[in-house]
């Protein structure tokens, strides 16, 4: 290369260390595409977008290309920069070009291209994919061997090809996606998309109405009674029983009864006659199953049974819905018919409610792994029945029991306002805390 003007050599290395930064801003533009918003456009025929997918279809070949591309202009740039200096200065000149030449190719090679590239992912990358699926074309065999290379030693690592090209999301990480989009998706939708994915983590055991709550029509009242009950009911679909709530004759849709008052009279015979057999799920089951459950059984409403056979209480595929699209009143605490918000901003709280409505409708942080209703975590907290006017500090919340009787809590109180419990309280409160 002696002939070669140094001006020319200047040219090349300035041409090399370009290439460098193309090839640096590529890896860094390409890896940090938004792959959704990628397939997206590729959706649109982007013909930038179609080719950028198809090299990071295949990743392994996307790498060894451009780490190709960037090894050779750099050994390329060194080996020339060594001759300008040697030209120009002589054997020192060797140690001022490899200092010279760092810091370039470290600038205007690495950190600014890579840093443009991060910045604006789309802007860079697409039309590199243009110039880089080029030369994928031109180097295949070179970077086909290189990837063979790579490919032996991961297996000997112990590392399955298909290990290498894993990109699902968890729950978790879809969770952060739709956090992360709160300024494209509208609060409403955001929070039903996150319902959506809290399904499986709920079981129809938090949301169901408990046994003690089902309202049904008994057949062994009397018949006055009956027919009033069916008149009046604010329910669509009741559970029929004889006696009691196991002895459960099935589910009556009122829609089917109307028919029935057009009629002089009828007796329970005809009302036999309009009773669906009823439909039993197991307690514990996840309400994304429970969903698929009654889209796959044509049906709206269930009975909740645990391990024994034993009915533990009703779930509505409504409930489930709620559990997406959220309650239908603009105040939480008021849509929950449990709670009550008195006129010094207190709420009576009846024990019956489950935790999960308890945390969704004041915003507290009690934890739904153990007893699903405010009154088992009382007496789990307590290990007793307590008494009304007793107080306590459940978590952070401060409580008073108001109402009880000799097997459960029947209502509390809780003031946002207290700061702590009366001094009188703790006093109690000592010789029952476990």
């Amino acid at each position: 290369m002696d002939h070669i003007p140094i001006s020319i050599l200047i040219g090349i290395l300035v041409f090399l260390i370009i290439a460098s930064g193309f090839f640096s801003g590529s890896e860094t533009g390409l890896m940090s595409l938004n792959r959704y918003r990628l397939r997206n456009l590729v959706n649109k025929k982007h013909k930038g977008a179609t080719l950028a997918q198809k090299l990071l279809d295949t990743p392994e070949r996307l790498i060894g290309l451009i780490l190709l591309g960037n090894n050779a202009v750099n050994i390329l740039a060194s080996a020339i920069a060594t001759i300008i200096g040697l030209r120009l200065m002589g054997e020192a000149g060797i140690a001022v070009a490899t200092i010279v030449l760092t810091v370039i190719i470290l600038v205007f090679a690495e950190v600014t291209p890579k840093t443009l590239a991060a910045l604006h992912p789309e802007r860079y990358a697409l039309p590199a994919s243009f110039l880089l699926a080029l030369l994928l074309k031109f180097f295949y065999p070179v970077v086909w061997f290189i990837n063979q290379i790579t490919n032996l030693l991961l297996r000997l690592l112990g590392i399955p090809k298909q290990a290498r090209n894993i990109t699902r999301l968890s729950r978790d990480e879809l969770r952060i996606v739709v956090n992360e989009a709160s300024s494209m998706i509208p609060r409403q939708h955001q929070e039903m998309l996150l319902g959506i994915l809290d399904l499986e983590q709920i079981s129809i055991d938090e949301i169901m109405i408990p046994r003690n709550e089902i309202v049904g029509i008994d057949l062994e009242d009397d018949w006055n009674t009956v027919v009033k009950q069916l008149s009046e009911s604010q329910h669509t679909r009741l559970p029929v029983y004889e006696g009691d709530i196991d002895h459960i004759v099935g589910m009556l849709h009122l829609r089917n009864a109307l028919a029935l008052f057009n009629q002089k009279s009828f007796d329970v015979d005809d009302l036999h006659n309009i009773i669906r057999e009823a439909y039993y799920v197991p307690a514990g089951t996840p309400l994304n199953t429970q969903l698929l459950n009654f889209q796959k059984e044509k049906r709206r409403i269930a009975l909740v049974v645990n391990e024994y056979g034993d009915i533990q209480g009703l779930i509505t595929l409504e409930d489930i819905l709620e559990e997406i699209v959220g309650e239908f009143t603009t105040d939480p605490a008021a849509s929950s018919k449990d709670i009550y918000q008195q006129e010094d901003g207190s709420y009576l709280i009846n024990g019956s409610i489950t935790i999960r409505e308890l945390n969704k409708a004041l915003d507290w942080k009690l934890s739904a792994e153990g007893p699903k209703t405010l009154n088992g975590v009382i007496l789990e907290y307590l290990e007793q029945i307590p008494d009304p006017g007793t107080s306590l500090m459940l978590e952070q919340y401060p409580i008073e029991i108001t109402q009880s009787n000799i097997n459960a809590v029947k209502t509390v109180r809780y003031n946002p306002g207290w700061n702590g419990l009366r001094q009188s309280d703790k006093e109690a409160n000592k010789q029952i805390e476990p």
